[in-house]
């Protein structure tokens, strides 16, 4: 917040912020008679899509006070956007702008009465949003005058004599210097002590508490040739400080830290050892085939087996592995720099003498930069790089490598330390934009210097200096409680200029990329372009590189995107852009783009002017999934980027399930109703070049791959302004979503529909999570570590446990058969722990990793020899199970279904009828069912390892059978080895780890969700637990919980009022269960979230509304929906031989039948003979978009809202009536429904529905709107 005068003394307090959408209007309203004579006539929205930086003023009442565009071409036209570089250098006498230092102001407006204190106040937020602008410009037509508004702060830059420049219009420029112009670095003194106390005081008084009132003048006063202070001045005021050290614990961050990538921060020397001895072992898996061990990436990060860690280490590939100079690549000696540089360039370099740096990423070749008379050269030193090489990106498989367990090996420098480390720094807020202006001096302070370095707790947020430093990956090992960022030297280059790519600069480019996995891809693409501009298939190509003081740093190779129909209607790219906006041409596909890590600050610059210069507005980029057979690369592979770290993931959308045959000529387009190989989808545009990500370094660690666990990581990485730098995922399996196609196995255990493996695949977990597979054993509070299998340990700042309950092995309760003994007879030890070996063919199962290992087992010792198999329990999974045997070819009479008796009146069907489908079809298919048996004994006492016979007792006789496999689905609880750590760490358990209304348990930095949970008994509620909910809601409400500690655009959470706060939240998503159950029946049901009850009980109640029921269970056409008494749907459950598509169907929970095209009263009239048919007809489309949720809302705003001065809405209406206010003389619902007739809500809805078909008639073409009949 800031003061603004006006010319009558008036103040106006101002917020400036980035430009919204629903400041459109306002400013549009500022727009004058002057601004279309300066700027010509401007569509504010069109503009506003392809502006790289907008700028709004508001004040305390959010009205806009005034606004600016800035693109990165001139406005007016008057030169082709890729081309107005050399325009300006020939035509004016400023030599300085480039591209990188410059922005055109396209829409400048004001309010009249603040125009100069607003013009003022914009630029500011310019030069310190963006530190590398220099320069503001803009044409204006030369018969046009700026008066005292935009003429106080831009001046007339002079054209050259002779320019052929047009004389239409004149060049305006604004200068940063004039407005945030450069601290004054020097030597700090004692005397700066008072001025700097109060900044250090402001921000952190731990400092003073901790060494004493005068620390900072004692710090100042010893400073010798190895240590410095530095201060940075405003009008001879001391405002920042920064300390630094040439002296580096080296050892430590050798140990805590993968420097790798950086020499370890040592000068290269010929006795350094860089590799193990040995190459690591590469193991195969079950199928043999092999499993390569991948290098991590900062986004594609490394899988720590706690069976291994050689391999993990000994690629020591950080997030510079995408782009990296060969080794035998060309570098820049300061030797060769004279001969190298021309009078232009020299020139160039003397002028910019304000070097900012922004992010910088040192990757292997490790360029030493030194400084001689205001030219920054590179030396010649040049690190090795043979453990470098480049990583598939469409290949982020979690590898299993195994090993000995031997400490991972670590490279050994013996080259000299070439870094120093910032030890304090701090400056005031007013100035924190201008934290870079002490890189230039500290670095004069070490010339021998290459790095600087500088640690930061986890929890610190990123602050202006260090968001320009590169982060680096911390070792697996680890458990130093801090960051490490490092800033090259070269990273104050300044000349990174880009242009298209030519043939002469293949050999460059080969050297640039030698080292890449994929870099024969990216050569042959860059000599289409060169040769014929686009590829076989006829599709554009563009390919640029960048290049630094004349040397090639960086390539890009660009098509055009010929799928962008495919792309707008299946991922939520309109989140980032208005598409309408965008046209075809200017979409574009990013295939390569590697740069080297010296220069990754730019990355962002080197996007923006692909997009300048290859006419483009956005950039696209997949991930596709691992191959399954193992490849490192498959057909889809485009070479890895850094770029992706700048980039946004982009939601996939729920996509229609079309009955094409019944649609017709009405279906929509193949390009949208294809079905092709999911992907990742990752974007960038104009708008987003300049709008920094904030980063978030807390260790978040997340234990358990469940539906929670899997909601909440996919609620936090698409958060697209936000940047999770250190989430991990701890699971016994690893990532889920590695099925091999026509695989069986996912049959055993019933889906809850909330991911499946198109899922995993468009989310690309593995791009953002690190993995650890293992098993957590253990909990150490004080330290803030997960202990793992094999003492390996895990820190975290916040931990979340998601581990939910599995299948336990069952414990016989040992009853003597023989004995003739009755389950009455016998000492029930359902809750007692079954502690002797485990039998190699007892199957318990709790993810698809165990059911891919029982489908392997029985396909290779089962399907083929003799015996039976026992599926013991009574949950709805053994059904689903017994239709999966039966599916592998196993005759029924093998399978004996065993279900113990319910520990409740309600069964897992809860359907009569369908339950008697089911019993009839396992008739039919000879499987044998055991009702209310009890297990006794395997092997009848002795060991059971194999179990060869099980015995069961019932309420008549005992019995025994054959057993060759036994799966259990009985006694599902908490995980012993889970619930050991969790009571280990002496935290709250009561037969679940008990938490608050916010995940919380009593440890307020570990919180859990899921099946693993039940609330605190302070809530007089333990009926209620994360059972009775849908599992990804959970999910998504526990990261929504946990979003308040990181997102600052979130408003705090405000205490819930005392009468409240004993409340258990109520979530609204519904429960689902979907499956193949015995006899072929596909099975879906949907309900709503609540504690079971039988369905005849349901039905009893006088409130339970009614229920539609269509064919019949035996048949497989059976369709039943349930209404409840407010006309919403509750409950749907579908019984049927054919498949159906479920997606659409769970669509329809919590619909209000007159939505379904008045179901019931269709239904009493008997114009419904099946459902199935009914909802595959043309009007039920709408319904199952997944825009639809918004239409309600926007049509039910239009109900609510009042119109100003006019008659009340509808809702105040209905409030009026509801409380007596009103005396009618008709039935109220006929007052309400003639009163909406007779208002322009009417019209409004008609208009809504109308824009909603329409806008998305690419999904929705089977409807006919206005215009098109």
């Amino acid at each position: 917040m800031t003061s603004i005068k006006s010319a009558r003394g008036n103040t106006e307090v101002v917020n400036a912020r980035r430009t919204e959408s629903h400041d459109v209007s306002g400013i549009i309203s500022l727009v004058r008679y002057f601004t279309e004579k300066t700027f010509g006539r401007i569509n504010v929205i069109y503009l506003l899509e392809k502006a790289n930086l907008a700028v709004t003023l508001s004040n305390e009442k959010n009205e806009v006070i005034a606004h600016a565009a800035f693109l990165d071409y001139p406005n007016w036209n008057v030169v082709d956007q890729a081309e107005w570089e050399s325009f300006l250098h020939e035509n004016y006498s400023n030599k300085k702008c480039t591209p990188l230092n410059t922005l055109f102001m396209h829409l400048f407006v004001a309010n009249d009465e603040y125009v100069v204190g607003s013009t003022q106040e914009i630029i500011r937020t310019v030069f310190n949003a963006v530190p590398e602008v220099h320069f503001i410009l803009f044409f204006v037509p030369s018969y046009v005058d700026l008066g005292k508004s935009l003429g106080t702060f831009f001046e007339r830059m002079m054209s050259v004599p002779g320019s052929m420049v047009d004389m239409d219009f004149t060049l305006f420029v604004c200068h940063r210097h004039q407005h945030c112009p450069q601290l004054h670095i020097r030597k700090a003194r004692v005397e700066d002590h008072d001025d700097l106390m109060p900044i250090f005081m402001q921000q952190n008084g731990i400092l003073r508490e901790t060494y004493g009132e005068y620390f900072l003048a004692e710090l100042i006063e010893a400073q010798d040739e190895d240590n410095h202070a530095a201060v940075c001045e405003d009008d001879g005021t001391a405002v920042g400080f920064m300390s630094v050290c040439s002296e580096v614990n080296i050892q430590l961050l050798h140990e805590c830290f993968d420097l790798g990538p950086f020499h370890g921060l040592c000068k290269p020397h010929p006795d350094d050892i860089l590799k193990p001895a040995q190459e690591p072992n590469i193991q195969t898996d079950a199928k043999g085939a092999i499993e390569q061990p991948k290098p991590s990436h900062t986004l594609y990060p490394k899988t720590v087996s706690l069976k291994e860690e050689d391999e993990e280490k000994s690629s020591h590939i950080s997030q510079e592995a995408e782009s990296v100079l060969s080794q035998n690549s060309e570098c820049i000696s300061s030797e060769d720099m004279d001969m190298q540089l021309d009078t232009k360039m020299e020139e160039v370099l003397h002028h910019t003498s304000d070097i900012v740096a922004s992010r910088s990423t040192t990757g292997s070749d490790h360029n030493n930069v030194s400084e001689k008379e205001g030219v920054n050269t590179i030396s010649s030193a040049e690190l090795p790089i043979d453990d470098v090489r480049g990583t598939d990106l469409k290949a982020p498989e979690t590898p299993t490598l195994e090993t000995d367990g031997k400490d991972s090996f670590h490279p050994l420098y013996r080259g000299a330390v070439t870094a120093f480390c910032i030890q304090l720094f701090c400056i005031d807020e007013k100035h924190e934009a201008r934290s870079l202006d002490f890189l230039q001096y500290v670095f004069n302070l070490f010339p021998e210097k290459d790095f600087c370095i500088i640690t930061v707790p986890h929890l610190v947020p990123e602050f202006l200096l260090i968001q320009n430093f590169v982060r680096v990956n911390p070792s697996s090992s680890s458990t130093l409680d801090h960051e490490l960022y490092v800033f090259h030297r070269a990273g104050l280059l300044k000349s990174f200029k880009v242009r298209a790519a030519t043939t002469s600069d293949l050999p460059a480019v080969d050297k640039l990329i030698k080292t890449l996995d994929l870099n024969e891809s990216i050569l042959d693409d860059l000599k289409l372009f060169i040769q014929a501009r686009r590829d076989p298939d006829g599709t554009p190509v563009q390919a640029f590189v960048a290049e630094v003081l004349g040397q090639i740093v960086g390539i890009s190779v660009i098509k055009n995107e010929m799928d962008i129909e495919y792309i707008h209607s299946h991922y939520n790219i309109e989140d980032f852009i208005y598409f309408n906006h965008h046209q075809r041409e200017e979409h574009g596909h990013l295939y390569h783009f590697a740069l080297n890590p010296i220069f990754r600050h730019y990355t962002k610059h080197f996007l923006k002017e692909i997009l300048r210069l290859a006419y483009k507005s956005c950039l696209y980029y997949p991930i596709y999934p691992q191959p399954v057979e193992g490849k490192f690369q498959n057909p889809y592979a485009h070479s890895l980027t850094s770029a992706l770290h700048y980039m946004v993931p982009v939601r996939p959308r729920r996509q229609i399930v079309y009955p094409l045959e019944k649609l017709g000529i009405n279906a929509p387009s193949k390009q949208v109703s294809k079905d092709q190989l999911s992907y990742a989808l990752n974007h960038i545009n104009r708008k987003l070049m300049l709008e920094p990500k904030v980063s978030v370094n807390a260790r978040i660690v997340v234990v358990g791959a469940s539906d929670v666990g899997i909601s909440f990581l996919e609620t936090l990485i698409f958060c697209p302004h936000l940047k999770f730098n250190n989430l991990t995922l701890i699971s016994t399996h690893g990532l889920p979503g590695k099925n091999p196609p026509g695989s069986k196995h996912r049959g055993f255990l019933i889906d809850s529909h909330c991911f499946n493996d198109k899922d995993y695949a468009l989310m690309s977990l593995c791009s953002w999570v690190n993995v650890v597979v293992g098993k957590m054993t253990g909990i150490d509070r004080a330290a803030k570590h997960v202990v793992l299998s094999k003492g390996k340990k895990v820190p975290y700042d916040h931990l979340v446990l998601c581990t939910g309950q599995q299948y336990q092995v069952p414990c016989p309760t040992g009853a003597e058969i023989s004995q003739l003994v009755t389950n009455r007879e016998v000492i029930h030890r359902c809750k007692q722990r079954y502690t002797g070996d485990v039998p190699a063919n007892l199957f318990n199962f709790s993810d698809d990793h165990n059911c891919l290992k029982a489908e392997h087992w029985l396909k290779e010792n089962f399907i083929n020899s003799q015996g039976n198999v026992i599926v013991y329990g009574n949950t709805i999974d053994v059904y689903s199970t017994a239709q999966t045997l039966l599916s592998l070819g196993i005759h029924g009479s093998r399978i004996h279904l065993v279900q113990p008796p319910l520990s409740s009146n309600v069964t897992c069907l809860n359907n009569n009828a369908i339950e008697k489908a089911v019993k009839e079809a396992l008739s039919k298919n000879d499987v044998c069912v055991y009702c209310d048996s009890t297990l006794a004994q395997w092997n009848e006492g002795d060991h059971p390892d194999p179990i060869t016979c099980a015995s069961f007792t019932t309420n008549t006789r005992p019995f025994k059978l054959q057993c060759s496999a036994f799966f259990n689905f009985s006694n599902k609880g908490v995980d012993y080895e889970t619930f050991k750590a969790i009571n280990d760490a002496c935290l709250v358990y009561d037969g679940r780890l008990v938490i608050d209304t916010n995940f919380h348990t009593n440890d307020v930095t570990i919180r859990a969700a899921g099946p693993l949970t039940k609330f605190s008994n302070i809530y007089y509620a333990n009926e209620w637990t994360h059972t009775n909910f849908s599992s990804k809601e959970v999910g998504f409400q526990l990261a929504a919980a946990m979003l308040n500690l990181f997102d600052p655009t979130l408003e705090p959470l405000s205490e819930p009022p005392e009468d409240l706060d004993r409340l258990i939240p109520m979530y609204k998503g519904c429960k689902i269960q979907g499956g193949v159950l015995p006899g072929g029946y596909n099975y879906l049901h949907i309900s709503k979230p609540g504690i079971p009850t039988r369905l005849d009980v349901q039905i009893a109640q006088p409130n339970y509304g009614m229920e539609i029921i269509t064919g019949d269970a035996i048949k497989g056409n059976y369709f039943r929906i349930h209404v409840n008494q407010y006309s919403m749907v509750e409950a749907i459950t579908c019984f049927s031989r054919e498949p159906f598509p479920a997606s659409n169907y769970i669509c329809l929970f919590g619909q209000h039948e007159r939505v379904l095209n008045n179901l019931c009263s269709r239904w009493k009239e008997g114009l419904i003979k099946d459902l199935y048919s009914y909802f595959r007809e043309p009007w039920s489309m709408a319904i199952y978009h997944d825009r639809f949720i918004d239409l309600k809302k926007e049509l039910r705003q239009i109900l609510i809202s009042s119109q100003g001065d006019g008659p009340p809405s509808l809702e105040q209406l209905v409030h009026q009536i509801v409380d007596g206010e009103l005396s009618l003389s008709e039935k109220p619902k006929k007052y309400l429904k003639r009163v909406f007739q007779q208002s322009i809500c009417k019209r409004l809805v008609e208009e809504t529905i109308l824009g909603y078909l329409n806008y998305n008639r690419y999904h929705l073409p089977m409807y006919a709107w206005p215009g098109i009949v």
